[in-house]
């Protein structure tokens, strides 16, 4: 029997372009947090040291003042920052899953970062594929970034922002039979009026269909845009209708799509709890289990490569996954023959 316990969807602004007070404020939600007695936390998508918003606001040229100090202030894995993290989650007891802009050489991702109750490294995932003008800033994941961890708590896996809303992505992390979901986003205040999807109503959605189709607890958590942040970055009466402040809308959803909790307002800062109990999954899976008795694998089947994919690997290493490659090909092959003969 599953114990009930608290969990918390972050919902703030970072200290935009700034590491260390990125993580100083992370760490003093975290702290909050342990206070109240939660197990686990989740912060929003590159909530460290922020979301690039100028790639939505004007030209390249003009974005080009930012890339070298969000390029200098972005985390990279074993760096004082990031152990500082650690000593936090360690400190606390707590699962700790921070959105990240990780910098790794020459390169940034969007990082999902999950720190164990002992300080441990569970995951460090990259987003899958970056959204539209994500991809002038960010590189990409690949499958072994789709993955769901067993922990002291229950089955934990994360996606970002429109990851949601992908749906062969969706059910790759529902075939591992996750039990709750960190669902990260980051405000949702662009272009309000002007662009529906990418408003608060349609991405809240994703995240409650999500708890729904995957029969999981969801905790989507929402980053607010600062009166700071847009001081810097919308210097004209276009931009300052692009961006506007606010956009927190932080939600914690059960198994069966019902929301958890009490939201905050769309400009306050501060945590959602809600204590969640994975024994209500059960009677979610009775209703409706899209990988198991609710599936029809003779007519629909998902084919997923779980490798990661580094651009540089040992040579023998490279052999061995081209025979292996060729020996699936061959069995496929053999399979139509039959299936052909039948």
């Amino acid at each position: 029997m599953s114990q009930p316990f608290k969990v918390a969807a972050v919902q703030a602004a970072p200290a935009f372009l700034d590491l260390d007070k990125s993580v100083e404020k992370a760490i003093a939600l975290i702290d909050e947090a342990g206070s109240k007695g939660v197990k686990l936390i989740a912060f929003p998508e590159t909530w460290i040291p922020g979301y690039p918003w100028w790639i939505w606001l004007g030209a390249p040229a003009w974005g080009m003042q930012f890339v070298g100090q969000y390029f200098d202030n972005a985390i990279e894995a074993d760096s004082p920052q990031d152990e500082a993290l650690r000593e936090a989650a360690r400190r606390n007891a707590m699962h700790v899953i921070v959105g990240v802009s990780e910098r790794a050489g020459g390169s940034l991702y969007m990082g999902q970062w999950h720190y164990g109750p002992g300080g441990e490294i569970v995951a460090r995932r990259r987003k899958l594929k970056p959204t539209h003008v994500e991809r002038t800033v960010f590189g990409e994941g690949d499958g072994s970034d789709i993955s769901v961890h067993q922990t002291d708590i229950g089955r934990v896996g994360s996606l970002c922002c429109w990851e949601h809303l992908q749906p062969l992505t969706k059910y790759a992390m529902y075939s591992q039979n996750e039990q709750i979901h960190i669902a990260s986003w980051p405000s949702f205040s662009l272009y309000k009026g002007a662009a529906y999807a990418l408003g608060a109503e349609l991405n809240t959605s994703a995240s409650q269909m999500y708890a729904a189709e995957g029969q999981c607890f969801v905790i989507a958590s929402c980053a607010t845009v600062s009166e700071e942040m847009c001081e810097l970055l919308c210097d004209t009466p276009d931009k300052q209708q692009f961006l506007q402040p606010g956009g927190g809308f932080a939600r914690i959803f059960a198994p069966d799509g019902s929301p958890v909790g009490e939201p905050l307002g769309e400009h306050e800062e501060g945590l959602l709890i809600a204590e969640i109990d994975l024994g209500a999954i059960a009677f979610a899976k009775a209703a409706a289990d899209p990988i198991g008795h609710y599936s029809r694998p003779d007519v629909l089947r998902l084919m997923f490569n779980k490798r990661a994919n580094p651009a540089v690997m040992p040579f023998d290493e490279g052999v061995k996954l081209a025979n292996e490659a060729d020996e699936v090909a061959g069995a496929a092959d053999a399979e139509e023959v039959s299936d052909a003969a039948e």
